[in-house]
């Protein structure tokens, strides 16, 4: 998306924004000295490739710190608009950067609800060149690193992991702080705790996520995951994942040992 954004029609519309809506909502700024920023940043964006150097005259710089938020209110000025003419139809909208989530309230004729569809994809794309691709409308869809799917009158969601995932986790021979690979195996399994609505499905990542370690290299009998399913509180209900770690440094013989509960995590549907 950043390196499709019209650089000067970008400006004209952020610029419009931060003096007038922008600038009523918050007063911590000065406008004119924050759009003579935007003009420094977003027309002076030099490239090495080589022992050359470019200018780039129109796109945004991918990697830049301000590219985010530039990209999100540059198209959330449109959408402010849009999404106005056709609240009968979207239930619910959020995106983040340029990956949108929705519900579409269907119309009763499927004809008619096509053409709506079809017209909603096409006003989407009236904002300066800017294109966007859809999923055909559906009860289960993917959305960032989550698959929601409608389910009676309520949703359930689960983890998605694309099909091109390599699980590069940093190996137990890595020079990283012992506290930082513990700390990202444990982070992984709240994680799916937190976005799993059912335990079953939480449970099953889990394990998938303990072969793929093994697989890195992390010795199973020093890496141990096991799932309790039943609580030995009455008022605990929440399912709690013990998990073992074990690491060592070259030439470093002593172990550490990590136990840790993973209990009240909510599920997060």
């Amino acid at each position: 998306m950043h390196t499709n954004i019209k650089t000067q029609p970008a400006i004209a519309h952020i610029s419009e924004y931060l003096c007038g809506d922008a600038r009523r909502t918050f007063t911590h700024y000065d406008p004119d000295a924050l759009i003579e920023a935007i003009h420094i940043v977003f027309e002076n964006n030099i490239i090495a490739f080589g022992d050359t150097y470019w200018q780039q005259i129109l796109g945004t710089g991918m990697g830049i710190s301000p590219a985010p938020p530039w990209a999100t209110i540059f198209y959330g000025l449109y959408e402010s608009t849009l999404l106005k003419r056709w609240r009968q139809r979207i239930r619910f909208y959020r995106r983040f950067i340029d990956d949108v989530f929705g519900i579409w309230l269907s119309h009763p004729c499927p004809d008619t609800n096509e053409k709506l569809w079809n017209d909603f994809q096409e006003e989407m794309q009236n904002w300066h060149g800017l294109e966007w691709t859809y999923k055909p409308l559906s009860t289960s869809v993917n959305f960032m690193d989550l698959t929601i799917s409608i389910a009676g009158t309520g949703l359930l969601t689960t983890l998605y992991k694309k099909p091109q995932n390599l699980y590069l986790y940093l190996p137990p021979h890595s020079l990283h702080p012992r506290g930082i690979k513990t700390g990202l195996i444990l982070g992984e399994v709240l994680r799916i705790r937190r976005l799993c609505s059912k335990q079953e499905d939480a449970n099953k990542h889990i394990r998938q996520l303990f072969q793929r370690l093994c697989k890195r290299g992390h010795d199973s009998s020093a890496l141990t995951l096991a799932d309790h399913k039943n609580c030995s509180s009455t008022c605990d209900t929440t399912p709690k994942t013990h998990l073992h770690t074990r690491s060592s440094n070259s030439g470093d013989n002593t172990s550490h040992n990590l136990e840790m509960n993973l209990h009240s995590t909510a599920w997060s549907p």
